[in-house]
């Protein structure tokens, strides 16, 4: 390609896959990243010096790791959380599938004990890890307990930031304006 060097490849850092830096004539001041067939592609100018070459190559290595940290678990990842956290607090409560869905507006999560299946409100995506494990032990302790009776409660005092992420979500739901209430904030 008329304008660009030949590529140089390194360790990615914090993301863990190769990078691959291309240098361009014609770019002056941009410097751009990507993730492209498993390794980092970083566009520099060729203008640029060595260290200059290292500062924006971790720079650009940290944001799209950071980028990476911030997209939520996939379906198979929420299960494997599930089976981990009702292994740990639940006497190995185990669901069949978790999964995120984009219908649940007046809840956080529900569980359909019949068939095992979990569901979480994909609002839930961007918030902090410990409070989608409290949803998820919510839900995995409707396997055990159909209702929100006081067995049901109990069975989540085992998880020690059960009051602490309630708490959270009935923030985020008062910031919102939305009508979660005690019983369904999770069902």
């Amino acid at each position: 390609m008329p304008g660009t060097l030949p590529a140089t490849t390194s360790t990615g850092g914090q993301t863990g896959l190769p990078v691959e830096v291309r240098r361009s004539r014609r770019r002056r001041r941009t410097v751009s990243a990507y993730e492209d067939d498993g390794r980092v592609v970083v566009l520099l100018p060729a203008s640029f010096t060595k260290a200059q070459e290292r500062e924006w190559v971790d720079r650009m290595v940290a944001r799209l790791a950071a980028r990476r940290r911030r997209q939520p678990a996939s379906d198979q990842e929420l299960l494997a959380r599930a089976v981990e956290l009702g292994r740990r607090y639940l006497d190995g409560a185990r669901p069949v599938s978790v999964r995120w869905v984009t219908n649940q507006r007046t809840r956080w999560g529900s569980c359909t004990p019949t068939d095992r299946t979990i569901r979480l409100s994909d609002r839930l995506a961007d918030m902090p890890t410990w409070v989608v494990d409290y949803v998820l032990l919510h839900e995995l302790a409707h396997l055990r307990v159909p209702d929100h009776s006081a067995k049901f409660w109990r069975l989540l005092e085992a998880y020690p930031r059960t009051e602490r992420a309630r708490g959270y979500l009935e923030g985020v739901a008062a910031a919102a304006g939305l009508d979660i209430g005690e019983d369904d904030e999770s069902e």
